[in-house]
């Protein structure tokens, strides 16, 4: 019986999976799978009857067939038994494939809706959770729940019917045997509740410490060239060494508990079998029961004890599913960005007047980022945004998309209250190249058209690339457009991966244009390539320019000069080169080894020029 999942996969609420109570939160999670489950587990329970009838049968083989001498009957014994077996090995595989179903269909739904869930959770969020943990909770631990659904709870299922099927069986055979037969199983119930609980924090532990690994790793692989830049190898594999020997500590502590629990099961499994052999045999020899009965009696203890060793082992590892339910409710629980919320939504494009009034903006738990800066730009205009590193010229521009809210006072765009918009209307009416540009493992072409959710013509992505100037780099790439750039975007330059970054956004025609120090990575000529395209386009368009240098924000209607989160100065080039301040400062400082640079260039010109002769002889 099988159930189509991409149906209810999409009408699954995953928050009403969410609950305090682990187990209930699990059976919430099978919701669409369970008539599926129960199916499994009710062919379970035939598999384990006809493993009981086998016992029974082979009673009936001993006392009545060779105890009366009717050889008659023999084929049909042997049918019975091979049918038995049948019936057992076809239910025990179809209760197998039910529950791997269950378990493999659970766990594609968690890690399709934790991938989705992530992707909308806040910038703020993202900026504290570190990114191999998460990565953690969406493969280890979501496999320790399909592993919880597909063996471990399917498996107490299966133990609990064997055990209550043959504790039955053994009730009519012989009801005192059976009776004295499960003294045992409280005391295994006890230790098994006991080694759970420590399971439960020792496994908690190992995961958390697996999650730093994780992201050591990752970290690692991230900035290896950074580490072989600074030739840093030995301290990070000394690093790694450090946490990783940690995880080996814990995961230790808990083999060493699993390891504890074995022994203590297998005693006391054994005290009971071997009790109950013993008492069976006396009970033959004083003819108190039949030699059939003494010997189903031997097959049924086996399968009545061995399920409750089994069970306590089981019970120990469902604690990795519990653990990993919570880690990844934990996820989950927090609240998504509401990217559709606000009660107001132009019928067409903004036009991109900007309008700070009083705004302060904090981090959580930190100091002032931004006070009290006001301002406003018309459309079309291009605001400049000056200052030393940590004055919040990002953290500004932040706000207009609405990564983050202002602390106080208020931020308009074409005189409406910026939270009044939808966050996915407005951050379609706004373009961003990071100071850090971020590409993907794909072509040149799919990077540039990544921000456009339309198809693009050839064209389009050309005109982007050359506005960009990065066409001619991209054509002299042998396969030019399909080229594939590594992971983040390694086999290009700082600058290529500027400038294709920079297309990408001119691609999405935004109202809205922030460049986020985007031409720090590329030199003076090429950047000069950038500036003239971007103040063609930049006509119509508000633009907010973060830069270091003079020169990239001469040209501007308005210059924000920031230092230490408030609005220190402002104006055209003009107007604060007149005033003594911050500008006029770097202007000066700028100035000044630009041309000393010059000089130096032109003395080392003079130098090497009488020499060239004798190099050319």
């Amino acid at each position: 019986m099988l159930v189509n999942t991409r149906t209810n996969d999409s009408t699954f609420d995953m928050q009403s999976a969410i609950s305090n109570n682990r187990l209930v939160g699990l059976w919430r999670l099978m919701k669409g799978y369970r008539l599926v489950y129960l199916g499994a587990t009710a062919t379970l329970a035939l598999a384990a009857t006809a493993k009981t009838l086998t016992y029974l049968l082979l009673r009936y083989f001993v006392d009545q067939v060779l105890g009366r001498g009717r050889p008659e009957i023999l084929p049909w014994i042997g049918l019975g038994f091979l049918g038995l077996a049948a019936l057992e090995g076809t239910f025990t595989f179809i209760s197998g494939r039910q529950a791997a179903y269950t378990g493999e269909g659970v766990a594609r739904r968690m890690r399709n809706y934790i991938y989705d869930h992530l992707q909308r959770l806040s910038f703020s969020y993202h900026a504290k959770a570190p990114t191999g943990d998460l990565i953690q909770r969406a493969t280890s631990d979501v496999d320790a729940l399909r592993k919880f659904y597909s063996d471990q709870a399917i498996g107490v299922g299966r133990i609990v019917l064997l055990f209550t099927i043959n504790f039955v069986a053994l009730l009519a055979l012989y009801w005192p045997l059976a009776l004295a037969s499960i003294i045992v199983v409280p005391f295994v119930i006890l230790t098994s509740v006991w080694f759970f609980k420590r399971v439960n924090t020792a496994y908690e532990a190992f995961q958390a410490q697996e999650a730093i690994l994780s992201t050591t790793l990752q970290e690692n692989l991230t900035g290896v060239r950074v580490v072989k830049a600074f030739a840093r190898q030995v301290y990070e594999k000394d690093k790694f060494e450090k946490v990783n020997f940690e995880k080996y500590q814990r995961g230790k502590k808990l083999l060493v508990l699993h390891a504890l629990f074995w022994p203590v099961s297998d005693i006391l499994c054994g005290a009971q079998m071997l009790g109950g052999f013993t008492v069976g045999a006396i009970l033959a020899i004083n003819g108190t029961i039949t030699p059939g009965t003494y010997l189903a009696y031997a097959g049924l203890i086996v399968w009545l004890i061995f399920p409750m060793r089994m069970l306590g082992r089981l019970i120990v590892q469902t604690s990795t599913g519990l653990v990993s339910y919570e880690r990844v409710m934990t996820v989950l629980r927090e609240a998504r960005e509401p990217l559709d919320e606000g009660d107001y939504q132009p019928a067409g494009d903004v036009a991109g007047a900007v309008t700070f009034d009083h705004v302060s903006f904090e981090y959580e738990e930190q100091l002032p980022v931004l006070r009290d800066v006001s301002f406003s730009c018309a459309p079309g205009q291009v605001v400049a945004l000056l200052g030393a590193t940590g004055s919040g010229k990002t953290s500004l521009v932040n706000l207009l998309p609405r990564f983050y809210e202002a602390t106080s006072g208020t931020i308009t765009l074409d005189g409406v209250d910026l939270r009044r918009f939808p966050r996915r209307y407005l951050r379609r009416q706004i373009g961003i190249v990071q100071q850090e540009p971020f590409l993907f493992s794909r072509s040149l072409r799919e990077n540039i058209a990544y921000g456009v959710g339309r198809a693009v013509t050839q064209a389009e992505i050309e005109t982007a690339a050359r506005a960009a100037a990065i066409h001619e780099a991209i054509v002299a790439f042998p396969r030019g457009y399909d080229t594939i750039v590594g992971e983040k975007g390694v086999t290009l330059s700082g600058g290529q991966k500027q400038r294709v970054a920079i297309a990408r956004t001119l691609l999405k025609n935004p109202r809205i244009l922030i460049m986020d120090d985007s031409t720090s990575a590329v030199d003076t000529e090429t950047e000069a390539e950038i500036r003239a395209a971007l103040d063609q386009l930049a006509q119509n368009r508000t633009t907010f320019i973060i830069a270091h240098r003079i020169q990239s924000v001469m040209a501007a209607d308005l210059i924000l000069v920031l230092d230490k989160g408030h609005v220190a100065q402002h104006g055209t080039h003009r107007q604060l080169l007149e005033q003594d301040g911050i500008y006029r400062q770097i202007y000066d400082i700028q100035t000044r080894i630009e041309e000393e640079l010059e000089r130096d260039i032109a003395g080392a010109e003079a130098v090497l020029e009488p020499l060239a002769p004798v190099v050319e002889g």
